[in-house]
């Protein structure tokens, strides 16, 4: 029997998706669910939804939920995170305002820049708690990483343990998906290939049938015809040739080209959404009480409730229809586009499949550093995780993720090794915050940023 264990199980909606793509499969229908977090209420409502996807499916898996993250590691196989470190307050509302009273803007905060800066420095030493419980208690587990950032999170893994891990992102099919609907080709009739690293990978080859679709992509830019929402990768495809991966919200915080304080009109220009990750957490926190009561409770009617108090929190009109979908779907079984149960299925039947995850660069991308952690193809299949040797990168896309890696390594290093002065090199060395601020104010934001995070953070030395 298959046990999986979910960490951070209260994110119900997204442990939701993922306990129904896997128990879709009759070869994990006698799993045994684990659920942990540490929020009881959260947990409660997860524990109610599970019970319901079991039903569905007409299936009896064991399910449990606890409190205690020992007893939920215990014997895993698979563990799956899917947690946010400080949550929306004090995390993430620190990560914004604080950066703010220095001049320095952002949009989501939570792989580079600043914010992706004290993530990490939150989120890292968890890990190496829950890492050294595995080695503990489940030594052979496979565990899935949803957990931003990424990037950082897995390279402090991969030095730190010997538990296999895989980071793992909805980007890199997700934007093959809006680019295909860009285009007009299906997207089951494209085959593409993209490397790099997390939320910076390019599609090395986009193609249907050996048809480089790439001028097609050219033609919507020339046209005029991107969305409003992706004016920033266009403009980047535009100048590199190449298409990335993560959304324009975030690619704008990753390079220094975007958001400048002296220059407000690039933010009407491109489009971006500054403290967007700020809205879209109130909305969700909004929300939360009406798809809780809708999860546990499918017959109550809160459909116009629901709707008042969506637009109330800012939710622009063009967007209900999609949030009003969504909260009516609340109670439906839907594969999702998550690697997490095809590669849980792989390893337990032996079905090869290939997926992109975020594994350590071990002679897998030669241009960037080795050991870091890079996005490349995956095949998974009884044997585990079988990453891709992808080569070079062209060298000016290779340059262009070396800033972000610089980054990534010193808050690592930081984590690491418990050293203050790691931290002032990775802002120092942040592309976004080194447009905006000097030296002195770099230092002194760092200063202020360890101060309020308080007990969040370890103590550095």
């Amino acid at each position: 029997m298959t046990k999986i264990t979910l960490l951070g199980a209260g994110s119900t909606v997204f442990a939701k998706n993922l306990m129904g793509d896997i128990l879709s499969y009759p070869e994990l229908q006698d799993a045994t669910i684990s659920l942990f977090d540490i929020d009881p209420a959260r947990l409660r409502t997860s524990e109610i939804v599970a019970h319901k996807i079991a039903e569905f499916f007409g299936i009896s898996p064991k399910i449990e939920a606890t409190l205690d993250r020992r007893q939920a590691l215990t014997d895993a196989d698979f563990a799956i995170s899917m947690f946010q470190v400080g949550g929306y307050k004090p995390g993430t509302v620190t990560d914004f305002e604080i950066p703010k009273q220095y001049g320095l803007r952002q949009t989501i905060a939570d792989t580079l820049g600043i914010g992706g800066i004290m993530r990490g420095l939150r989120t890292i030493p968890v890990f190496l708690d829950m890492t050294r419980e595995m080695e503990e208690l489940c030594p052979d587990v496979t565990f899935l990483q949803y957990v931003n950032p990424m990037a950082m999170n897995c390279w402090a893994i991969s030095r730190a343990s010997s538990i296999k891990t895989v980071g793992l992102c909805h980007s890199v099919q997700g934007t093959a998906e809006q680019l295909a609907e860009d285009i007009g080709v299906p997207i089951e009739e494209i085959n593409y290939i993209c490397a790099g690293i997390n939320h910076m990978a390019f599609y090395l080859k986009f193609e249907r049938e050996g048809e480089n679709l790439y001028p097609k992509i050219r033609q919507v830019f020339d046209e005029g015809r991107a969305p409003d929402w992706n004016r920033v990768r266009y403009e980047i495809f535009n100048r590199v040739g190449y298409f990335v991966t993560e959304s324009s919200e975030h690619f704008s915080e990753y390079v220094p080209w975007f958001i400048k304080r002296d220059r407000p009109e690039l933010i009407e220009e491109f489009n971006i959404p500054l403290d967007e990750y700020i809205r879209r957490c109130e909305v969700q926190l909004t929300g939360w009480e009406f798809m809780r009561r809708k999860l546990e409770e499918p017959e109550a009617d809160l459909k116009a409730e629901f709707a008042a108090a969506m637009r109330k929190a800012g939710v622009p009109a063009e967007h209900m229809p999609w949030v009003i979908e969504e909260y009516e779907r609340a109670n439906e079984v839907q594969r999702s586009h998550e690697y997490g149960s095809l590669i849980v299925h792989s390893i337990v039947t032996g079905q090869p499949r290939v997926i992109y995850g975020n594994v350590a660069n071990h002679g897998l991308i030669d241009n960037l550093p080795q050991g870091c952690c890079v996005e490349v193809p995956v095949l998974v299949d009884k044997s585990g995780l079988q990453p891709t040797k992808i080569g070079a990168l062209p060298p000016h896309l290779a340059a262009m993720m070396r800033t972000n890696v610089n980054v990534q390594e010193m808050v690592v290093e930081a984590a690491l090794t418990g050293k203050r002065e790691y931290i002032y090199y990775a802002a120092m060395l942040d592309p976004h915050t080194a447009a905006e601020l000097s030296l002195d104010q770099i230092w002194h934001l760092v200063d202020d940023l360890i101060e309020a995070h308080g007990d969040w953070l370890p103590q550095y030395r």
